[in-house]
């Protein structure tokens, strides 16, 4: 079939198999690029097949040489209908990793339940032994509770009064106002319960109680902080509760891995173009402009060149883990920049429809989003017939 994308608001509903394919080709060859790092060998990524977590396993494979098991929750394709790109990265990912003599395989399913903790646990017995690092990178906006069998939504609003500032509809580059009413507390406690440390805590004590976990094991979750241009909506909203939990649970894994001496460390990464966060009023605006003034300055990073400098110069480095005051690693350190965030706040306050495609780079942010979906890499015809019915291997065998 010709696939080409279709819109519905901040979602694609295709996804091209072989422009995913290239987006992870393209990855790869950045971190072959960079050189060996001397880090883990066997590596456990929960969220594993887009954004930070896609960049994670395929810097711990490429980087390091690591066998890796991935979890994920996509849709496969169906004749006629394409799979979630996360699916067609996935399948990618695998054939490189084979072709690399890489050990790879893949569980698709929900990484909430205690179901599919129980398969990884099995395979890494059956296959690995144990495990030198995980990576949490979960990004779901719902979240079955093993436990109790609720189903909790996340919510993405401000806490204690009426948000309004600007936002940009990154489509039609139209600048205009938004407000968002504020959470109730049960908004607040239901996005912590999807989005905080909950989760990642039960996957380190199945891991440690089956006796999964290495010697040494470290493990990492992802997080956000932002400039004060976005902190009602996101750092001091809903969101930005969820993450105060998650790093609060990093102390309380490090605690429960003391036996071993594990580590849970919580990394600060920098605003890019995902799915959720093209969703997130205000982010998009802002993001265009730190894109146009983190490119001129040339410290501009994506999802590989994040993750790889995250390996290579905060975790595996040789010496110890750099953190900050509240025990976190910031490889957001280049967005935070003063001379970044001054500039940014200036052009916040000039940013209009007629002027944000000189100021800022909405045609780099159009560009990322299509790229999350498989679309707009140079090396593809997407003219041409296309199978959408590519499996992934340890999946489909």
């Amino acid at each position: 079939m010709i696939i080409e994308p279709r819109m519905r608001g901040f979602i694609c509903l295709t996804a091209h198999p072989k422009g995913c394919e290239q987006n992870v080709k393209n990855q790869i060859k950045y971190v072959k690029s960079k050189g060996k790092i001397d880090g883990p060998k066997r590596v456990l990524v929960v969220g594993a097949s887009t954004g930070f977590g896609l960049a994670s396993r395929i810097t711990s494979a490429f980087g390091s040489d690591a066998a890796t098991i991935g979890v994920f929750f996509e849709k496969e394709p169906a004749p006629g209908k394409t799979a979630t790109p996360g699916w067609y990265n996935s399948a990618a990912f695998e054939v490189e990793a084979h072709n690399a003599g890489l050990y790879a395989k893949s569980v698709n399913g929900d990484a909430f339940s205690k179901e599919v903790k129980e398969q990884v646990i099995n395979m890494i017995k059956e296959d690995l032994g144990q495990i030198d690092l995980v990576i949490y990178s979960l990004a779901s906006p719902v979240r079955m509770h093993p436990e109790t069998g609720v189903l909790y939504r996340s919510t993405l609003k401000p806490i204690g009064q009426t948000f309004t500032n600007k936002t940009v509809d990154f489509h039609t580059g139209n600048v205009s106002q938004v407000s968002i009413d504020p959470a109730t507390e049960e908004d607040i406690a239901n996005t912590v319960v999807v989005m905080g440390g909950e989760d990642w805590k039960m996957w380190m004590d199945a891991l440690k109680n089956a006796n999964v976990l290495a010697e040494g094991a470290t493990t990492v979750a992802y997080s956000y902080i932002g400039p004060e241009v976005t902190e009602a909506v996101y750092r001091k909203g809903t969101i930005g509760r969820a993450k105060d939990h998650l790093e609060a649970t990093a102390f309380e894994i490090t605690d429960a891995l003391k036996d071993i001496n594990g580590k849970g460390y919580v990394s600060v990464n920098k605003a890019l173009v995902t799915q959720a966060s093209s969703a997130i009023p205000v982010i998009p605006l802002y993001i265009s402009l730190l894109y146009k003034i983190m490119k001129e300055k040339g410290i501009h990073e994506g999802c590989i060149e994040q993750i790889q400098r995250l390996y290579a110069d905060r975790l595996y480095s040789g010496g110890e883990v750099p953190v900050d005051e509240k025990g976190r690693i910031r490889i957001d350190d280049w967005e935070m920049r003063e001379d970044v965030q001054s500039q940014i706040a200036t052009l916040w306050g000039e940013s209009t429809t007629e002027n944000l495609v000189e100021i800022g780079d909405l045609a780099g942010y159009k560009q990322d989003f299509l790229n999350l979906f498989g679309f707009g890499f140079e090396g593809v015809d997407y003219n041409a017939d296309t199978n959408e019915m590519v499996m992934i291997p340890s999946i489909s065998s």
